[in-house]
């Protein structure tokens, strides 16, 4: 408990030489951790302590081997170090025996002992970045060439590290500009740095740096390494979401560019969610979507964010309760387009699955935001439109009463655009949700009728690929099984005369089935069967009944209305 130091300094520290002086404190300081560590009493003061003690001591061991006989400014420092260390050490010596007069007076004592050891680490900042020491030691390492090995990645990196414990504040904020650079040349450096934890434990307590610079670069570097999985534990058990949060509320639009970019890698599971929550980070990335003057680099991770916390029941209902619906409709139709993809995607997330949510989705005027996506008078991305036109199809076609309100914000309209003049991705993804929107009711495929979607249809069952070949006949077959339609379909001969040309080709065996069952349908319509019966083609129809049971049934319905008409042609003679 209460041993001796076997290597604290002598009584008269100026004898000593500066070399021997700078190992014999390094020495001491060790020691005195170690010590620190017996200590029960006032936990916190003396962890503040071991903490810069070291710093003072990292910065010591890296100048050991400097030629600094010649620098009076460090000899002095050598000196008022190992004294305030033997004091220190006395201190500490009576926490473990428990044998000082009284509390109040041992905290002033540590207080006062914090203070000194800040002032020495500002003095050996100042004479390290004056270059009295760069002649003995090579303060500035050369980066490593390309496909370096581990030992020589590790020495840079750590020439970093004291650069950043030591150096003044430019100092610190160049060794964080180079260790981000590394590491996005060279990924094998973000492991390295993780492996040395005090940068770890370093690179958190730079985010609450009042220097800007600092502050920003630190952000980054946290950023990189939260980009990979493996090491997201190592960041998350440092303490880095409050320190993330607070650079979100108070940093510069740089440094929560990166802190957001941060939260965000950190939060691609729900296991931190509660962690982020519980320091206000909710509320700060809310806000910075809600403001209207904030860029998309800032906005679109924000929203990324809340979309990962979507999955913790809790934290989406008080999101809801913060006006986050009505925020993510407004931004919806943002004029940057990797803020609408996340806020569309935040919407789908928090109204998937849950019928209760998706009404009020609807009220806040979800569906008007996508719907207005899609209109052509826009200049929405292909991409943008894709993504609503998914997130439509989810949302709206299993509800009647969202179908009737999508419909009067004139999707149809818009869906049928698409399916003439989109883009070759858009006009794929729009005949699938044509295609199932097709299927919701009856009034809906006769509506689609009215429109002109037949047609359309018919064009695409020409189309280089079976799926949507057979896409667009089965939606038409579903589509003229509306008498209305048939008669609309039935009154443009091209129509007809395009199908049974089709029925005829060789090689449209795969659609034969679903063309035939068209034509059976049509033959309900008076004008339909006409044409059918007295096209060119009868024959060929005749032909493949031979064969094909559809086509039979085809020519059966064709001959069973034919004598039908002989007969109400002799009623009324």
């Amino acid at each position: 408990m209460g041993e001796e130091n076997p290597r604290q300094a002598p009584n008269t520290p100026e004898s000593s030489t500066t070399e021997s002086s700078i190992k014999q404190t390094t020495e001491i300081i060790s020691s005195l951790i170690f010590l620190s560590h017996s200590v029960k009493v006032f936990p916190v003061k003396w962890q503040v302590i071991r903490n810069k003690l070291e710093e003072l001591n990292t910065g010591l061991a890296a100048i050991e081997n400097c030629d600094s006989s010649l620098n009076q400014s460090f000899s002095r420092l050598i000196v008022a170090i190992l004294v305030t260390v033997n004091e220190c050490y006395d201190l500490a010596r009576r926490c473990v025996d428990l044998s000082y007069s009284g509390k109040l007076l041992m905290q002033s004592d540590l207080d006062v002992m914090s203070t000194k050891f800040d002032r020495h680490l500002k003095n050996l900042s100042g004479i390290y970045t004056a270059g009295f020491l760069t002649q003995g030691f090579a303060i500035v390492v050369s980066k490593p060439g390309v496909g370096a090995c581990k030992d020589d990645m590790r020495f840079y990196v750590s020439d970093l590290l004291t650069r950043m414990k030591i150096g003044d504040t430019e100092m610190k904020r160049q060794a964080l500009v180079n260790l981000h650079e590394v590491m996005v040349e060279d990924d094998r450096y973000v492991k390295t740095v993780v492996e040395i934890s005090d940068i770890v434990n370093l690179l958190v307590n730079f985010l609450d740096s009042i220097n800007v610079g600092i502050q920003e670069e630190a952000a980054k570097v946290v950023t990189l390494i939260s980009g990979f999985d493996m090491f997201k534990g190592v960041l998350i058990g440092a303490g880095i979401i409050g320190p993330l949060i607070r650079v979100l509320e108070s940093g510069s639009v740089l440094g929560k560019e990166a802190s957001v970019r941060g939260l965000q890698n950190l939060t691609e599971n729900s296991d931190n969610a509660w962690s982020v929550s519980s320091h206000g980070g909710v509320t700060a990335l809310l806000k910075i979507c809600s403001s209207g003057d904030s860029r998309g680099e800032l906005v679109a991770p924000a929203c990324g964010v809340l979309r990962n916390l979507i999955g913790v029941e809790e934290i989406k209902r008080f999101m809801i309760e913060g006006g986050a619906i009505s925020t993510f409709t407004k931004l919806a139709t943002s004029r940057d387009e990797a803020v609408q993809i996340t806020s569309i995607g935040f919407l789908h997330n928090i109204a998937s699955g849950d019928e209760p949510m998706k009404q009020i989705v609807i009220r806040e005027g979800g569906i008007r935001a996508l719907v207005r996506v899609l209109d052509p008078k826009t200049s929405f991305s292909p991409k943008t439109r894709e993504i609503a036109l998914r997130v439509i199809e989810d949302l709206c076609f299993s509800s009647i009463s969202s179908m009737k309100i999508l419909l009067n914000y004139g999707f149809m309209e818009h869906l049928l655009f698409f399916l003439r003049k989109g883009d070759v991705s858009v006009q794929e993804l729009a005949l699938k949700v044509a295609f199932r929107l097709n299927g919701t009711s009856e009034e809906v495929k006769k509506a689609m009728g009215d429109a002109g979607f037949m047609q359309v249809f018919v064009s695409f069952l020409e189309a280089k690929s079976f799926e949507v070949r057979e896409m667009a006949a089965e939606a038409l077959s579903s589509m003229v099984l509306v008498p209305t339609n048939r008669k609309k379909f039935g009154q443009d001969d091209r129509n007809i005369g395009f199908l049974l040309q089709l029925l005829a080709q060789e090689g449209n065996s795969g659609n034969k089935k679903l063309l035939l069952s068209i034509l059976t349908s049509l033959t309900s319509c008076n004008i339909a069967r006409r044409k059918i019966a007295n096209s060119g083609y009868l024959k060929n129809i005749e032909k493949l009944a031979e064969e094909v049971s559809d086509a039979k049934r085809l020519v059966r319905k064709l001959s069973t209305n034919r004598f039908r008409s002989i007969l109400s042609g002799l009623w009324h003679s």
